[in-house]
Formats: C-alpha cells, structure tokens, sequence
C-alpha cells in the first residue's frame, strides 16, 4: 500500500516565481513537476508551448531538469499548476531570429481545417502558417521558405520547398 506524504507549499512561494523542478511524471494532459521540497504541480499540455503539441513528451522526459513559472497556487487544496510557454520568449523575441526570403527547417505541427494550410513549428513558441501540400505528417522537419513576417498581426507566412 502506498501512502501519499502530505508537503505543504511553501508560503514564499508566490504566483509568477519562477522555480527549478525535476519531471516525475509524464501524461497525455500535462507534465508532474517535482520542485525544492518535495511539492509536485501540473503543467498542463496547452501551457507547455505555443506549439501544439500532441504529448508532453515531445519536450520533456522523466528526470529532467527544467525551469517553470508558476501560473498558479491553491493552498487550501495544495494545488499547483505550472507555465512552460512563458520562459521561451515573446513572440517578437522570436520573430527576430528570422528574416522574410530565407529558408529555414521547422516542424510540421496541425493542418488546418479544410487543408487551407499547416501550422509549422519555428521555435516552440514561434509557429508560422504554411500553404498546404500533400503527404506531410505532424511531428515532420520541413524545409520552409518566409514568405512574409507581420508583426503587428503576429503572423509568419511560409511555404513548403
């Protein structure tokens, strides 16, 4: 019989913080992060990346070490739930890695509904919009061309080479 030892969080912890943890647990819905004291909290799948992701385990693995903020704290049900996608960079931040008319490798991620594009990866918090094209499957390195950056729309168009 295995029974759970309760941790209280720690009362300097406070929302926003961002801490050191180890992964314990990896889920369909989410990543269980260990941190300092023993306390594990949730990092849901949609807080990971910008990315969308099919498992949690397309960045993390068991044991590893990582940085999270944390997004938010129940004391009463001694509940903590994690952000990843903030500690990436902003948008902008990102977008400056990348110039209009280069070609750059990136990953095939969704595909948008009625085949009117897919989701590339840039960086896990950078994700351009490619013209659709046959035969490419999510999770695939795909050489893209940046056809246009549009910052004040948040926007990378791209096509498929």
């Amino acid at each position: 019989m295995n029974i759970k030892k309760f941790i209280p969080i720690k009362d300097d912890l406070e929302e926003n913080d961002i801490v050191q943890g180890v992964v314990k647990s990896i889920q369909p819905y989410g990543t269980f992060i260990e941190i300092e004291g023993g306390v594990v909290g949730l990092l849901h799948i949609e807080d990971t990346s910008v990315a969308r992701i099919k498992s949690p385990s397309e960045r993390f693995k068991i044991g590893q070490k990582v940085n999270v903020m944390v997004k938010s704290i129940d004391r009463k049900q001694n509940k903590l739930v994690f952000s990843y996608k903030e500690l990436l960079g902003t948008w902008e931040e990102n977008a400056k890695m990348f110039q209009k008319g280069t070609k750059v490798i990136g990953i095939a991620r969704e595909v948008e509904k009625n085949h009117n594009g897919i989701f590339v990866e840039l960086k896990p918090n950078l994700v351009g919009m490619a013209e659709y094209k046959e035969n490419i499957e999510y999770g695939q390195n795909v050489e893209v061309y940046i056809k246009n950056i549009i910052p004040e729309k948040k926007k990378i168009k791209l096509i498929i080479v």
